[in-house]
């Protein structure tokens, strides 16, 4: 199955780690069927977890690439790194601002973005769909340089990043099934929304492997534009609200850990 896998195009591969991310939120959804409360110690150990690893993601399999490619640019490598991380950062805090949304575990009158009378249900899907956008967009821009043949990309390092972000999708999806199934909605409906907060993922990654493929000398700012926009995700919604229940000693540990396997995944086989 890997070997089949090896032997596709980057875009087609692009395109089944996207399902594959989305796939894993899913199953994380799917543990509503299962339960009807998750350990709360446990969720915010998982939410650390979460942060972790998109850390050492946005670090190892985003950054670092994209300032080894700007070596060859005409601007000093910092630069295109240094752009398009703060870009990222900032399009996520547009989105923030104008897209209505409420974080898990904080009452109506913490709902953000423009006015509306949404439901709460509504509002708890789109925070959570807000932030698989960065991680979509960033598998395929990873996937976008391998197709583009550039020497500083490798399959396998692309690769390490889907799964990552797929490991970690996990406790996102049952973070917002949970909660939909507290405000009065089915096992079916819960799970349902829960799933479709990570439809956005292979959606991203296919924008991002294209618009890699064909505008490489974007690459650089695309890379550490899905960089910002994932430590902005991990910044301002991940860590708080792991840190919130009473739990920062084991969400932090859930950080160190999932920093750790990313880490270890991305050298590994990058």
């Amino acid at each position: 199955m890997f070997q089949k896998f090896m032997l596709l195009h980057p875009i087609v591969q692009a395109f089944i780690a996207g399902l594959f991310t989305w796939g894993m939120t899913a199953i994380g959804a799917g543990a509503v069927f299962l339960t009807r409360e998750v350990n709360k110690k446990l969720l915010d150990t998982m939410l650390g977890f979460a942060a972790g690893v998109m850390i050492a993601a946005s670090y190892w399999s985003l950054l670092e690439p994209a300032l080894t490619m700007g070596e060859d640019g005409p601007l000093p490598n910092w630069v295109p790194a240094a752009i398009g991380f703060m870009l990222g950062g900032i399009f996520l805090r547009i989105i923030d601002a104008i897209l209505p949304h409420l974080h898990p575990g904080l009452p109506m009158k913490e709902v953000e973005g423009v006015p509306t009378s949404w439901q709460r249900s509504t509002l708890l899907i789109l925070a959570v769909t807000i932030h698989n956008i960065p991680e979509g967009l960033a598998v395929g821009v990873a996937f976008g340089a391998v197709a583009a043949g550039l020497p500083t990309a490798s399959i396998t390092s692309a690769l390490a990043l889907a799964i990552g972000i797929g490991i970690q999708n996990l406790p996102e999806g049952l973070a917002i099934s949970m909660p939909l199934r507290k405000e009065g909605l089915s096992r079916v409906k819960s799970f349902w929304y829960g799933q479709l907060s990570g439809i956005v993922e292979p959606i991203f990654c296919m924008l991002g492997v294209h618009a890699v493929f064909f505008v490489r000398s974007i690459l650089p700012y695309t890379l550490a534009f899905a960089a910002g926009a994932m430590i902005y995700v991990v910044v301002e919604e991940l860590i708080p609200e792991s840190q919130q229940g009473g739990n920062s000693d084991l969400a932090t540990m859930g950080v160190m850990i999932g920093f750790t396997i990313m880490m270890i995944l991305d050298v590994a086989l990058g």
